[in-house]
């Protein structure tokens, strides 16, 4: 199975990277701000499945910039989308729960009604609703609060902000579900085998880890985790405001893609831990 992954330095497009079946497309060879030339590679290529982890993600910066973010989130993923349907190549893309208004406290199920808050939302939206309209075999992927040892994420921020400082706010009226790259990327692969045997099953998939917990809580748990004596005030979002609004609710129903994949849904705190090992924060007993 030879595996085309749109992306090569974000998070999880790094973690795909680690799979020897895969072939990862930098910017400087696939830039979906040219949406045309990400489709010819698709219409030229020996691979047989496509997976797109490249995206604009500065959630903040789209406010200003939706056109550049519905250029890339949006219309190449579409123009890609078509260009993998022509020719039944399996298209594996990743959203995010920002599709959701955030309300309530139920986990979103992919088949409830979609209201983006903000520019990022209806970007990732666009791209959805084109790769669902080209018809091929796909599985939409969404996610919500990614984190790594790679890029800028939460858990890499309040490491370096406990580094120098003994207590910080921290928004508690978010709740979430934190999902690691790695796993996201072993889920994406995961479907990438089955769609290969000819055993996939299109559609919208959400995919994130147990249990939710507030950013406040998933502060917490990173300092107890790498052993820093730091005080976590829980504050409400109107303490902290950002350029975009958050959900307040992005917990995610991930009943569908168990059914579908045979997926479970990750426990992230030992994700967690792992990354703390691969940053060297927390030391790993094996050395």
């Amino acid at each position: 199975m030879k595996v085309l992954v749109f992306g090569k330095t974000g998070q999880v497009a790094t973690e795909l990277s680690y799979h020897k079946q895969v072939t990862c497309l930098a910017r400087g060879q696939a830039d979906l701000r040219n949406p045309q030339i990400c489709a010819e590679i698709i219409a030229e290529t020996d691979a047989d499945i496509i997976i797109n982890a490249a995206a604009y993600t500065a959630v903040d910066n789209a406010e200003e910039e939706e056109n550049l973010a519905t250029l890339i989130n949006g219309v190449a993923v579409a123009d890609m989308a078509n260009a993998a349907a022509t020719r039944n190549i399996p298209f594996l893309h990743i959203s995010t729960d920002y599709v959701f208004d955030g309300s309530g406290t139920r986990p979103w199920t992919p088949n409830d009604p979609v209201a983006p808050l903000g520019a990022y939302g209806r970007s990732k939206l666009v791209g959805e609703r084109g790769v669902t309209a080209a018809g091929g075999p796909h599985a939409i992927l969404r996610t919500s609060w990614v984190f790594s040892a790679q890029g800028n994420n939460f858990v890499k921020t309040m490491l370096r902000l406990g580094a120098d400082r003994d207590t910080l706010n921290i928004v508690n009226d978010q709740i979430g579900c934190p999902t690691s790259a790695a796993d996201i990327a072993d889920a994406l692969m995961k479907i990438a085998q089955l769609f290969h045997k000819g055993q996939g099953r299109s559609g919208i998939y959400h995919f994130s880890s147990d249990p939710a917990v507030s950013w406040a809580g998933f502060a917490t748990e990173v300092f107890k985790q790498s052993e820093l004596d730091i005080k976590v005030t829980g504050i409400p979002a109107s303490d902290y405001p950002t350029p975009a609004k958050r959900p307040s609710n992005s917990r995610m129903d991930c009943s569908d893609i168990e059914a579908a994949f045979g997926i479970s849904r990750p426990d992230w705190r030992k994700s967690l831990t792992n990354i703390l090992k691969e940053l060297g924060v927390v030391r790993d007993e094996k050395t």
